[in-house]
């Protein structure tokens, strides 16, 4: 199985440098939607429900102080995808690579994943609850189809 690194590392060779947080919710949505077309998780890492939206604590160990990360600044290996999971990362950054960091934070809040992990948060207030990969898979699984 992939790393979320490895699969950091893909979207930024295929996107370029991107901002810290618009990395994690690429990887957000390439793990959801790898449960629902692939019907398997692209990695194994944590994703919890942070105040502005998804996120890995394990990339953001990684990526902790750096805005904008470069290709080959966290140590994943893109070489490693398969070719489905490619295609999966591929339509994710097709779909949402335009959009900005701010973006993509405010759909994930508009996201049951998200929202159902954050019950009982105010506004703003850390957390670590687990966005699930069951809930992932139930959640956009059940979006009709485009």
């Amino acid at each position: 199985m992939a790393s979320v690194f490895d699969v950091a590392e893909y979207v930024l060779r295929r996107c370029g440098a991107l901002p810290a947080m618009k990395l994690q919710k690429l990887c957000y949505y390439a793990q959801a939607w790898s449960l629902v077309w692939d019907d398997e998780p692209l990695f194994a890492e944590r994703i919890e429900a942070w105040a502005n939206g998804p996120a890995c604590p394990a990339l953001y160990a990684r990526h902790r102080g750096i805005f904008k990360i470069e290709p080959g600044t966290l140590g994943g290996d893109a070489t490693v995808l398969t070719e489905a999971q490619r295609e999966t990362v591929d339509a994710v950054c097709d779909a949402c690579g335009e959009l900005d960091a701010q973006q993509l934070s405010d759909m994930t809040h508009a996201e049951d994943p998200w929202r159902d992990a954050r019950k009982g948060l105010p506004i703003g207030e850390r957390g670590n609850v687990e966005i699930t990969l069951a809930a992932m898979a139930e959640y956009y699984g059940s979006l009709p189809p485009e």
